[in-house]
């Protein structure tokens, strides 16, 4: 319940954040434009806080944070004085009109900019892609390389850390084969040494990836570095299952159930699959065995599955230094970084929605609010910076699908522009009309279907 609850005020916190700059995008710019704006809302229905300035715009916090809209002065849908048409929206000259609804998706992209620059200013600890080894019968299989190796780009793309790597990958769905560069590592970084580096063309004719089910390294084959752990006990959580049971620090797991642990994944699978069935545990203390029954209490895991947990954490090795990068930039070089990203995710996101289009990648893929609020939550947990980088990707991605041609969409309304510039008059109000419904129907539709993932990732 509790990570529903962060998932939850994480999610309203990123939407608001997201809705309130979007719809200040337009707001701004029709201000500029000599538009009055009757009312700025972020969220629906009852009204929590109400404002009015000097100009009788009403600024509305309401109570369903799901979304928010500018109202503006419009002929075509309220009774206008003729005094008043010259600040009617509609009575603007369409290169206005382009502006004031341009200005919402631009700003989606320029808080991705100011997102991604605060991100790299704080600085983010990250690993680089260390694999430890590559899984038979996948595509990555014919790397011949010595584990564990760095991967260095992919298509000359550099991937100096997980998350360049994963976009890199990201790009290439549907390709019919990748270049990838690596570097062994071995005993190299003990040695002193630098490994030249290594080039495979790898076929992607077999590759099959499916996000619900699993990454897209994994899927290819790759095995991420993980560093050794071990069956004994670093420490016990207050108040867990374990400590109720006496489970102590140091205490090394022996077997469960009679069943001989070889290592700390096969306890964990036992835990897992046993929420609120007992457990016969036999632990090393010191010289001694022991005896322990203990019942896993029940949570929720990512995928909303219910699975048991003890609250014990193992020893583990110290992750080498040498596998990090911190990156962290000057505000100059923080900027420049933004930009690049944020140009990086707009490619990618586009390119994603024609892959959509083409079936390199399957509609089924698309995630809803209960995915967003579940990165929301996972992204604030691991710090501010982390957080920050969620509202960016989140940002390029409402930018770009705002841009999407569906009459209902800022990118309908432009369209409609466009068609205005070229043919010298409006488009009719009528055509209009049937295309804002069309759109709605297909938005309606699109929506239906992220919903339906969702409750797929929930099932």
């Amino acid at each position: 319940m509790l990570a529903i609850l962060w998932n939850l005020g994480a999610f309203i916190v990123a939407l608001s954040i997201l809705v309130a700059i979007h719809e200040f995008g337009h707001f701004w710019v029709a201000r500029r434009c000599g538009v009055k704006v009757h009312c700025f809302s972020i969220g629906f229905g009852k009204t929590l806080f109400k404002k009015t300035d000097k100009q009788g715009t009403e600024f509305i916090v309401a109570l369903i944070p799901l979304g928010g809209y500018v109202k503006m002065l419009d002929s075509r849908i309220e009774s206008v004085s003729d005094e008043q048409l010259q600040y009617a929206f509609d009575k603007k000259n369409v290169w206005q009109r382009i502006a004031i609804v341009a200005a919402g998706p631009i700003a989606n992209f320029l808080l991705a900019i100011v997102a991604f620059f605060l991100m790299y200013m704080i600085g983010i600890n990250t690993a680089k892609p260390i694999i430890s080894n590559v899984a038979e019968n996948t595509p990555m299989y014919v790397l011949k390389a010595e584990a564990p190796f760095q991967i260095i780009s992919v298509n000359e793309q550099l991937t100096p850390e997980w998350e360049s790597l994963y976009l890199a990958l990201l790009d290439e769905i549907g390709q019919p084969n990748i270049n990838i560069t690596i570097r062994s590592l071995g005993d190299a970084l003990q040695d002193n040494r630098i490994e030249p580096l290594q080039k495979f063309t790898v076929s992607l004719k077999n590759w099959k990836y499916s996000p619900k089910k699993e990454s897209i390294v994994s899927s290819l084959g790759f095995l991420a570095y993980r560093p050794a752990v071990h069956l004994s006990i670093a420490s016990v959580l207050p108040e867990s299952v374990a400590f109720n049971a006496g489970l102590k620090a140091q205490d090394k797991l022996l077997s469960v159930n009679q069943i001989r642990l070889d290592d700390w994944s096969d306890f964990v699978e036992i835990v897992q699959s046993h929420a609120g069935k007992e457990l016969q545990l036999q632990i090393q203390r010191s010289s001694l065995l022991k005896n322990i029954k203990l019942v896993p209490a029940t949570r929720e895991n990512a995928l909303g599955e219910d699975q048991g947990y003890v609250g014990l954490i193992p020893m583990m090795d110290v992750y080498p230094e040498e596998y990090r990068v911190y990156l962290k930039f000057s505000a100059p070089q923080a900027f420049i970084k933004g930009v690049q990203k944020t140009v990086k995710l707009t490619t990618l996101t586009f390119s994603t929605l024609i892959k959509l289009v083409t079936g390199d990648i399957s509609i089924n893929s698309l995630s809803g609010p209960v995915a967003i609020a579940k990165g929301a939550g996972m992204s604030a947990t691991y710090g501010i910076q982390y957080f920050l980088g969620f509202i960016a990707l989140i940002s390029v991605n409402l930018g770009l699908m705002n841009l999407i041609p569906l009459p209902v969409l800022d990118g309908g309304h432009l369209l409609y522009y466009v068609v205005e510039i070229l043919s010298g008059r409006p488009v009719p109000d009528k055509i209009q009309e049937i295309g804002f419904r069309i759109g709605g129907a297909i938005l309606m539709l699109l929506m239906t279907i992220v919903i339906l993932n969702d409750f797929n990732l929930l099932s």
